[in-house]
């Protein structure tokens, strides 16, 4: 390492103030003024200027460094090479890689053992083909590839594709054609577990249907298929066909997007053996299932429960374009349908809002019950956009599931702290609870949910009416790892709740757009007083959020991996300044930042003088970056030089988040300003057609303003549907 360097690694500790004054040993001085930008090889800040004494004491220093790191060096060479195979093949890839780096003697024994390592997984960064062909050799023994294929196509099918490999994961497939299925399905006949994202996502890209019936029909051993892209692109007349050829022996399937009529004829068809076994012609053992499709229908959930008879797992999601029609929606006859084999475990079934704001208007308390009547043993279950269940259905979810451990709800306009009150009656043990959207909820609601002291995870997003009783009853939580309460109404008074004994457990908190937080509150939360183990912080669109909260918590050597500030009018060059100093875990040899995601989109104290400071050497492990679309492109651009494996992203996109598995933003109509419940009022039920009218009696309301029914209302109108039936 170069002087230089050396000697900015060496100065973490000494965080600069926004005033300058640090109040640091002379030592210490030195080492934070050696570590302004510029002071490193191939630098371009500021020179900084040295006594001779100084120049002479960095030339002995570095004389004897030399001195000592080719002793080293001679040391190692001098290991048997059996000693050295053993080592470096414990090694991840990455320390593999660096170890390669280091010397003649390394690289050879690097180079061998690369040669037979059984897993080869680069997912962190996105090589190019030729930074990738010295480190994938040909590997009999080659069982797990896991790779970013940004900055590849199909000329490397030939390097990526080992006839040894059963677990093949490529992610970001965009410049790839449909080759890569056929290829895949010539070459891996021993594949058991297969994920490809985003195949053929750039234009002038082609799927054709021979190439899935190749992949299908030449990887007979597959048991987990993951095909995260469109497939929807593929020709319809034969395409329920060719699944017939998938491998017997799958037992997991997630698609990206595929449209229900596909997905309907995909499973209709069975083979019938023998005068009363009905066996489905694909998937016959088939227990986790996950689409995301254009509409969820009650045709698509009857035939899939139906036709996997030993389906344990199912998630399902849409995003309607256009408000659905009743033959292209979900039902309560279609909730009714779901789990008729009771092997259901968990179940996911949600609408997303990404085109327009939609739910599921056609589903109310009594399709809740009659599904809650066959889901006993349910586990999990996800809700999200059911705008006509109330307290009466969401109880019964809790009342006849005694084993659910998890339970998440997106969009429950009607549930309020009465589905929670009685929450200690049950035998239920929480341990995932997610309520987002729910904007009825106050602080009763968290001190009921409270009492599962095993909670270990807690998703309060956008619950605004929350404020500080929530964060007391939050504080009791020793088991808690993630919290996630943006948009809620605390105070800094609320968080020093958590301080004493939350904050040590969490490994994730988010508090995106608590605008009453300030300074002080995150100042309080760490102030060292905890040895802290949260990797993932989102401080978000926290307006009174400034320079001097990093500093805090800069100073107090948070672990942090993710760290997401955007929005914050106030926060500015200090904080990247602090950011790039800090180190962290100096005993488990963590020099600088650890820092692998930073989201720093439209904070507006950001100068130019930020990006000196986001060059090498600073940041080393950093991978994502988040920038102002305003910024300066000429200077962006040259930092996406410097640091190619860096993702740079100026558009206000949420980082490292998968497009096609991320429940998380399938809402995208958030605005604090408007009220999505009164729109919908507003907006009406709608007049798809008559049909729909018939259907809206039929549940026993005419119109859908008001509160909602209440208990006994919907306990008549579900006695009076069921004598219907």
């Amino acid at each position: 390492m170069a002087p230089s360097q050396s000697e900015a690694a060496q100065s973490g500790n000494g965080l600069l103030a926004p005033d300058g004054k640090n109040g640091l040993e002379p030592q210490e001085k030195k080492a934070t003024r050696l570590l302004q930008p510029g002071n490193h090889v191939g630098g371009s800040g500021p020179a900084i200027s040295l006594s001779t004494a100084e120049r002479e004491e960095q030339t002995a220093n570095s004389g004897r460094g030399r001195m000592e790191g080719s002793t080293r060096s001679t040391v190692l060479e001098e290991l048997p090479s059996a000693v050295l195979a053993t080592i470096m093949a414990k090694l991840d890839l990455s320390s593999l890689c660096s170890a390669r780096s280091t010397c003649k003697t390394f690289r050879s024994c690097a180079s061998h053992v690369l040669s037979f390592l059984p897993s080869f997984h680069l997912v962190d960064i996105a090589p190019r083909v030729d930074l990738l062909r010295p480190l994938l050799h040909p590997n009999p023994y080659l069982r797990s590839l896991k790779l970013d294929c940004d900055r590849l196509n199909d000329l490397s099918i030939g390097l990526l594709l080992h006839p040894s490999i059963q677990e093949l994961h490529l992610n970001n497939c965009a410049d790839f054609t449909g080759k890569l299925l056929s290829e895949i399905g010539s070459r891996c006949h021993d594949l058991k577990y297969l994920y490809l994202g985003s195949v053929s996502e750039k234009r002038g890209r082609a799927l054709h249907v021979s190439d899935l019936k190749e992949l299908l029909g030449g990887c007979p051993q597959l048991e987990a298929l993951f095909l995260m892209f469109d497939m929807s692109i593929f020709i319809r007349h034969n395409f329920h066909q060719i699944w017939a050829l998938a491998s017997r022996n799958l037992t997991s399937l997630e698609i990206g997007y595929i449209s229900s009529v596909m997905v309907t004829e995909m499973m209709a068809h069975a083979e019938i053996l023998g005068s009363h076994r009905i066996q489905p012609a694909v998937f016959p053992k088939i227990q986790r299932l996950s689409l995301s499709v254009d509409y969820i229908t009650d045709a698509m959930v009857g035939t899939i429960s139906q036709g996997l008879v030993s389906l344990t797992h199912l998630d399902l999601r849409d995003a309607p374009i256009i408000e659905p029609r009743l033959t292209f929606d979900l039902t309560n006859s279609g909730l009714q349908q779901i789990n008729m084999h009771g092997k259901l475990k968990h179940l996911s079934l949600v609408r997303s809002q990404e085109f327009i704001i939609t739910y599921f208007k056609r589903v109310n308390d009594l399709g809740i019950l009659l599904m809650a009547d066959k889901c006993a043993n349910m586990e999990s279950i996800f809700l999200g956009g059911f705008c006509r269940v109330t307290d009466s259905g969401f109880r019964t979810i809790l009342h006849s599931c005694c084993s659910l451990y998890k339970l998440k709800v997106f969009h429950g306009i009607f549930l309020t702290d009465l589905v929670f009150h009685d929450i200690r009656a049950t035998s239920l043990s929480l341990t995932h609870v997610s309520l987002r959207w729910c904007n009825l909820l106050t602080n009763l609601s968290v001190k009921n949910l409270a009492s599962n002291l095993d909670l270990c995870v807690l998703d309060l997003r956008d619950c605004k009416h929350l404020g500080d009783g929530a964060l007391r009853a939050i504080g009791t939580l020793l088991k808690l790892k993630t919290l996630q309460l943006d948009g809620s109404d605390i105070t800094d008074m609320g968080l020093s709740y958590l301080r004493w004994r939350v904050i040590g457990s969490l490994t994730s908190l988010s508090l995106r757009g608590c605008k009453r937080l300030t300074d002080k509150g995150i100042s309080a939360l760490f102030d060292g007083s905890s040895k802290f183990e949260i990797q993932e912080l989102d401080l978000s669109n926290i307006p009174n959020l400034s320079d001097n909260a990093i500093l805090c918590l800069a100073k107090s050597h948070v672990p942090l991996r993710e760290l997401r500030i955007r929005q914050c009018p106030l926060i500015g060059d200090v904080s990247v300044m602090a950011l790039a100093s800090m180190q962290v875990g100096e005993q488990e040899g963590w020099q600088g930042s650890s820092l692998r995601l930073l989201d720093l989109f439209n904070c507006g104290g950001l100068t130019p003088l930020s990006f000196r400071w986001l060059k090498r050497p600073y940041f080393p492990r950093l991978r994502w970056l988040g920038l102002a679309g305003c910024v300066n492109r000429d200077m962006v651009d040259a930092l996406g030089r410097s640091r190619p494996f860096m993702h740079v992203v100026c558009h206000g996109e949420e980082l490292g988040a998968d497009p096609w598995n991320n429940m998380d933003e399938v809402f995208v109509h958030d605005d604090d300003e408007v009220d999505e419940f009164e729109q919908w009022l507003l907006d009406g039920p709608g007049d798809d057609d008559d049909e729909d009218e018939d259907q809206y009696r039929n549940d026993g309301r005419d119109d859908h303003r008001g509160p909602g029914p209440g208990h006994d209302e919907v306990m008549a109108e579900a006695v009076e549907e069921a004598m219907a039936l």
